[in-house]
Order: C-alpha cells, then sequence, then structure tokens
C-alpha cells in the first residue's frame, strides 16, 4: 500500500490535506488579523502624529495671533497713555496763561492805581509848593573843570 491510491487512502489523503488546509488557513487567519492589528496600530500611531503636529501647528498660529494681538493692544495702550499727557500738559498750559494772564491784569491794575495816586500827590504837592513859594538863591563857579554850586533855599 505504499503506492497505491485506493478510495480509502484517497479519503484519508483529502481529510489530512484538507485538515492540513484548514489548520494553514487558521494560521493564515491568524498570522493575517496578527498583520491586521499591526497596521490598525501603525495607522493609529500615524493618525496620532498628524493630529499632534496639526493641534501643534493650530497653537503655534494662535500663539503668534496672540503675541501680535497683545503688541497691537500694548501700542494703543501707549498711543492712548500719549495723547491724555498731551491733553493733560494742554491744559496745564492753559491754566497757567490764565493765571499768567490774571496776574499780569492784577499787577498792572495795582500799578495803575499807584501811578494814578502819586499823579494826585504830586499835583497837589506842585501845587501846594507854588502857594509857599520861597526864595531860591545860589551861585556857582567853575574850578580846573569842576563845577562848585551852593544853592540856598528860604521858605518864607
Amino acid at each position: 500500500m505504499t503506492g497505491e491510491w485506493t478510495p480509502k487512502t484517497k479519503a484519508m489523503d483529502v481529510q489530512t490535506v484538507s485538515t492540513a488546509l484548514s489548520e494553514e488557513n487558521r494560521l493564515a487567519d491568524e498570522q493575517c488579523a496578527k498583520l491586521e492589528k499591526t497596521a490598525i496600530k501603525i495607522q493609529s500611531w500615524w493618525r496620532g502624529n498628524v493630529v499632534r503636529r496639526t493641534l501643534l501647528h493650530a497653537a503655534l498660529g494662535a500663539w503668534v495671533i496672540q503675541c501680535w494681538w497683545r503688541s497691537v493692544q500694548t501700542k494703543l495702550l501707549e498711543q492712548r497713555r500719549c495723547l491724555a499727557l498731551k491733553l493733560y500738559t494742554c491744559q496745564e498750559w492753559a491754566v497757567v496763561k490764565m493765571q499768567a494772564r490774571v496776574r499780569m491784569w492784577q499787577t498792572r491794575r495795582r500799578f495803575l492805581q499807584a501811578r494814578q495816586a502819586a499823579r494826585i500827590i504830586q499835583s497837589h504837592w506842585r501845587w501846594y509848593a507854588s502857594q509857599t513859594r520861597g526864595v531860591i538863591r545860589g551861585h556857582y563857579e567853575v574850578k580846573a573843570r569842576r563845577l562848585e554850586l551852593d544853592i540856598e533855599i528860604l521858605m518864607t
């Protein structure tokens, strides 16, 4: 029975072959499942890398926009501060100028009052002096480029 084919050997061979084939199919299915699991792991790792890279890119873009916005806000705040300082300076100068003009007006008014008072006093004094006129006597002499002057006022 070593080289002959009989229906019984044929059936055994088919059974053995089918068992071997089913064993191979099972091993191939296991290997296929293992490969599929490995492929799924590689795909999930790759997708995770892509998602992380996309998130990193988005985060960096957001960070750049935030830095730009902060610089814009800082510039606007500085411009507002400068404008407020200029407005305050203008107001202070206006107040100082107004105070100076008021003080100048008050001083001028006091000066004009004092000048008017001096004129009144002078006019009264001149009137009084003219009413009580005395005698003025005097003589002068020029000696060696010098003037000698003697004045004598007599009030009567």
